[in-house]
């Protein structure tokens, strides 16, 4: 048996081994690892979550205090300005609301008219940049999934006819319903089964409405999620045509309604799941049809990423990339009570972690190798927008972007055994993970809920579908004493009360000694990539190898 004792500088970090010689490497280590607290930790969530910033949406004075709050601690921590002498990069962002309250009207088949009811029975928006749209008596098509997917040899719009129409579809995919492996991805979400593709494609195919049947299972968030998260102010980036090649209309309805509209025209809504899990699926017109109208404001404005970085020593025009995104929904005035979505989960705690993560490296004796920048992203709550307009505009090639890890949501339950890796296995950057991980005795688990597609749900992956290889690690379930149902329940909870609700909130009941765990080993891993030349790649057979690839291809 290995005698374990404890040195000076790890007092509070645990106990390291016998045979493990103190070194000026591992000292300094230690003090990086000692510049992160569980005190410091809190009160960063504590002031992003309160009520004074409002939820933090983009556009609004929770994004002017979060801004302010994000440089002063950047500056505290002793950081540069990552873009020139600015810690902000501009982001353009259109935002386009309905004033209205739109209500959605199906007609045809047997009985009275439909009129869905807007957040209760259906929520409905438009993404065109434009003061008002509308839809009359537009023809309904079931078209399954609503995939067109070559490489799958799987096409839902085959034979079918939605040029002006609007076409209804089922969330996820394929692979999910069938837990077929050879389908798709099995039970892991591919792309294909994202809401954002899914209203994408149809308005390719020509619909001018789409229109996706809510399934809390397959959807991975309740009813309640949609109401808060497709109402108020919905942004995007700036178009030069307005959105003219999208649909008018996009929205959700409740699966209940769903088979009311299928029960007007003699259809079963079960039995068409089925049919739509078979290759060669063909769509079948609904004989109903659709009507609404949205009025919209529409409002051009300008928010904003926070980028802070610590210059290399070595090799300065090489980077590592920390992100978090520093959004969430905002305040809704409708709502009697409680209106205000703190976000304090999603995502004070990734935010406050960055923050942490800066002071570990500023902690140093000695500057690191390469170039490590830290991103606050906006907007990440309305499709990635802020990530999507660093990728597309990025302050660092991405030709030299060494790799990236980002925090969506830290563990508030105490340490775990294990860590949860988003996309475990897409890249070599799982190695240094588990090295690290095996330091902290503990071991790296893939995703337990793949088919929720969280891979494609947050910011690490516009850089990553351009070739960057990111880590996305996440809270792990195994928890040290109460094992690994109750992180399990812990889990289950937060996802069916308070994701994107107003009662994600800070609570004294959290143990963040978990998170700042995690964010010692997200330093420690970043750490050895930063002091080395390595070039962590995408394993083969990843989506995006063949992009990272060409891009370094081209450097040499």
């Amino acid at each position: 048996m290995k005698t374990l004792i404890c040195a000076l500088p790890f007092i509070l970090l645990g106990c390291v081994n016998k045979q493990e010689p103190m070194t000026a490497e591992n000292q300094t280590e230690a003090m990086g690892q000692h510049a992160i607290s569980v005190d410091a930790l809190t009160q960063h969530i504590k002031t992003l979550a309160s009520d004074e910033f409002g939820g933090r949406a983009p556009g609004t004075q929770g994004e002017e205090l979060t801004v302010e709050y994000l440089i002063n601690e950047f500056k505290k921590a002793g950081l540069e300005p990552g873009n020139g002498d600015s810690f902000t990069q501009a982001v353009p962002l259109t935002s386009v609301e309905a004033v209205n309250q739109p209500q959605l009207t199906i007609q045809g088949g047997n009985g009275a008219d439909l009129l869905l009811d807007y957040t209760q029975q259906q929520v409905i928006w438009t993404k065109q940049q434009i003061d008002t749209v509308s839809i009359a008596q537009s023809e309904l098509v079931f078209v399954g999934y609503g995939i067109n997917a070559p490489e799958h040899s799987w096409d839902d719009y085959a034979g079918a006819d939605v040029v002006g129409k609007t076409a209804v579809m089922l969330v996820n995919d394929p692979g999910y319903a069938t837990q077929d492996k050879d389908m798709f991805n099995g039970n892991s979400m591919t792309y294909y089964g994202r809401w954002d593709y899914k209203f994408e494609e149809a308005a390719r195919q020509g619909a001018i409405a789409a229109i996706i049947i809510h399934d809390t299972k397959p959807a991975a968030y309740p009813w309640s999620t949609v109401a808060s998260s497709w109402t108020g102010p919905q942004f995007d980036r700036v178009r030069a045509d307005k959105g003219e090649q999208l649909a008018l209309i996009e929205g959700w309805i409740t699966k209940s309604t769903a088979e009311a509209m299928f029960d007007k025209v003699g259809l079963s809504l079960h039995q068409l799941y089925i049919a739509a899990q078979t290759r060669g699926f063909k769509a079948v017109p609904l004989d109903l049809t659709a009507s609404a109208t949205i009025n919209n404001k529409v409002e051009q404005m300008t928010s904003r990423n926070v980028v802070a970085m610590i210059k290399g020593s070595e090799s300065p025009e090489e980077v590592f990339i920390y992100m978090a995104h520093w959004d969430h929904i905002g305040t809704d005035p409708s709502l009697s009570g409680d209106n205000i979505f703190n976000g304090a989960l999603d995502n004070a705690t990734g935010t406050g972690g960055l923050i942490e993560l800066a002071k570990a490296y500023t902690s140093l004796s000695e500057p690191p190798q390469r170039s490590v920048v830290f991103i606050a992203l906006t907007a990440e709550e309305q499709g990635l927008l802020g990530s999507a307009y660093y990728a597309a505009n990025p302050i660092f090639p991405l030709a030299q972007t060494v790799a990236g890890l980002n925090m969506d949501g830290l563990n508030y339950f105490g340490p775990t055994n294990d860590v949860t890796v988003i996309g475990f296995g897409m890249s070599q950057l799982d190695d240094y993970l588990a090295k690290n991980a095996q330091v902290q005795g503990r071991v790296l688990k893939a995703d337990p809920f793949p088919e929720n597609g969280y891979y494609y749900r947050s910011d690490h992956f516009e850089l990553a579908k351009l070739g960057v290889p990111m880590l996305y690690p996440s809270i792990g379930l195994d928890h040290k004493e109460k094992g690994a149902s109750y992180g399990k329940l812990k889990e289950d909870e937060y996802t069916a009360k308070h994701y994107h609700g107003p009662s994600d909130e800070y609570d004294s009941s959290w143990d963040l000694t978990g998170a700042v765990e995690d964010l010692r080993l997200y330093f420690l891993t970043g750490l050895e990539i930063v002091n080395s030349q390595d070039w962590p790649e995408w394993n083969q057979g990843t989506e995006f190898k063949t992009v990272r690839d060409e891009q370094r291809a081209d450097m040499n």
